[in-house]
């Protein structure tokens, strides 16, 4: 009889950041850890968001046992609303996690009707919890940007198998409890098969800064400002809000929240008394738009300069209530992610050309730190795990790469450390690690229409169904457009017509025409631009293709 295995298949995550995704299988038993979101890159524009193909745990579903959740952020539990509906054969799905990644997954659940498609697990430190015959699930707490985190542990008859999640060793976090270095060491002494590591920030010496240091410059950035000030960060990053609340509070400012992922969030976080506002202090953004502006700090989505978000409306002129004056402060606490670089200083760009003043990273190192661990903290954690064999995650390849450098440094050889791919099967023994070929894997496309009209598109089939393509040509410096938009159809095979296309594309004119003060940001450009063909071609044809807008500057 062969000798039982691990398996350790990444669906996300490794090889870029974002959709993370790592499922585990063992003796008949398999789980996923995390199923998370990407931001579309640069060439990607019009695509909303991007999760992992599942195909592998859907065509095998009598084995699925679970979801184990590391934390809530989007790009770890931010798949779940869109990917669940194909297990719903075996639904309620368990998944576990702390009360706030779960209450995160049940709002986003329960706002796209899907709640009864899974079944919710709070879980509890230094318990275990049985998921399926083979394997035992116990949550470690961590420390990283959020509360609620955890490294995850599955004990299995061959030893643990650990999974970090994000982290970093914060002595000192805002919110939520300080890691549980005690246990974790426990785990090492007990033995530890394999430790699946975080190495994003792998390029960094030393430690990553305490989430300590934000709240301080927060605090004097906003008791400076003369005028309203603007806050973007990710909707789930509830320390950053608390600590702009805070300072709100502490400065006479009153808060407003805008942005549906941001009001849910907080709503969340509120109710979980991870936010503890001062009544009074939160006020209706209608309300809070009467105030004086000193008076004011509005906290909004768009940090990293998505099309939908309420900052590209803003930077463009073009929301519905917040108006921009010369002399308002807009921070930016987020960095960007990979391939959104450009997107973002775009953003800022048409923000600094509403007379603001902007904040951000580049200019204020502490307006955000990393929830990721530095080279350092990489090396306590091994020091604490002692694993017998090593696999580098979520990180684009360079951090694998250099991980594996980091652990060869600590006395591991190339037997024991293995750079993963996406569906690369790793098969895990008492005495040895290798590669076992393949699995079907990739990025599905998520095309988001209204709050639950969802489609999803497999990237390696999205050219065989068809996409309508939108040139714009702006003027680099005003950002007005230079010539009417060009709009064509690719492999639709007749589905829309040349007499549709032309419609849509003089409807598209006409609506940039009636606002052309010019100065829209990229997002702005692109999200109008997908939601106006959507609604024509859908008028005319009855059908809802991939539209992709190409944006050029002259």
């Amino acid at each position: 009889m062969a000798r039982p295995r691990i398996r350790v298949i990444p669906l996300g995550g490794v090889g870029e950041v974002g959709k993370n995704c790592t499922l585990i299988e063992y003796r008949g038993d398999i789980v996923l850890i995390d199923l998370g979101t990407k931001f579309p890159e640069e060439e990607m524009r019009g695509i909303d968001l991007i999760v992992p193909d599942i195909s592998y745990v859907r065509e095998r579903l009598d084995k699925f046992r679970g979801i184990l959740l590391t934390h809530g952020h989007e790009d770890h539990i931010g798949g779940i609303p869109y990917l669940l509906p194909q297990l719903k054969s075996k639904a309620p799905i368990p998944i576990y996690g702390s009360a706030l990644s779960i209450a995160f997954v049940e709002a986003k659940l329960d706002e796209m009707g899907l709640s009864d498609l899974a079944e919710f697990h709070v879980v509890e430190p230094r318990t275990c919890y049985k998921v399926g015959t083979n394997l035992e699930a116990e949550f470690i707490p961590i420390t990283h940007s959020i509360p609620g985190s955890f490294v995850i542990g599955l004990r299995t008859s061959l030893g643990w198998l650990v999974h970090t999640g994000d982290f970093k060793f914060d002595p000192t976090p805002p919110l939520g409890p300080p890691t549980d270095e005690e246990r974790l060491r426990e785990i090492g002494d007990e033995g530890v098969l394999a430790l699946l590591s975080d190495t994003v920030r792998v390029e960094r010496p030393g430690y990553t800064a305490s989430e300590v240091v934000v709240g301080e410059t927060l605090f004097r950035i906003i008791g400076e400002a003369k005028g309203r000030v603007i806050l973007t960060t990710f909707a789930s990053n509830i320390t950053r809000i608390d600590q702009a609340i805070q300072a709100a509070y502490k400065h006479g400012r009153k808060v407003a929240i805008t942005g549906r992922s941001m009001e849910q969030s907080t709503n969340v976080a509120t109710d979980l008394h991870y936010l503890n506002p001062p009544d009074g202090l939160i006020q209706p953004l209608d309300v809070a738009m009467k105030l004086p502006p000193d008076k004011v700090l509005i906290v909004t989505t768009g940090s990293q300069g998505e099309a939908t978000a309420a900052l590209a409306r803003i930077a463009s002129g073009e929301h519905p209530v917040i108006r921009l004056s010369r002399g308002d402060t807009v921070i930016l606490s987020a960095t960007p992610v990979p391939g959104n670089e450009e997107t973002v200083a775009q953003t800022i760009d048409q923000l600094f050309r509403r007379g603001a003043n902007v904040y951000y990273s580049a200019i204020e190192p502490t307006i955000h730190v990393s929830g990721h661990a530095s080279r350092d903290e990489l090396i306590f954690m091994l020091r604490l795990i002692r694993p017998r064999f090593c696999i580098p995650i979520h990180g684009e390849y360079r951090h694998l790469a250099l991980y594996q450098q980091l652990a060869f440094e600590r006395g591991y050889n190339e037997a024991q450390v293995i750079i993963p791919e996406l569906g690369g099967v790793i098969s895990i023994g008492r005495d040895s690690i290798r590669r076992e070929g393949t699995v079907k894997s990739g990025a599905v496309l998520v095309d988001i229409i209204g709050n639950r009209n969802v489609i999803l598109r497999e990237e390696d089939k999205v050219a065989a169904s068809g996409v309508i393509i939108a040139t714009l040509i702006v003027n680099r410096e005003t950002g007005k457009l230079l010539a009417a938009p060009d709009v064509s159809a690719q492999q639709l095979d007749g589905q829309v017509s040349e007499k549709t296309l032309k419609r849509a594309a003089e409807e598209l004119k006409t609506f940039f025409e009636k606002r052309q003060k010019g100065n829209f940001s990229y997002g702005y450009l692109v999200s109008r631009t997908k939601s106006v063909l959507a609604r024509s071609i859908y008028h005319e044809a009855k059908i809802r293709p991939m539209i992709l807008p190409i944006i050029a500057e002259l």
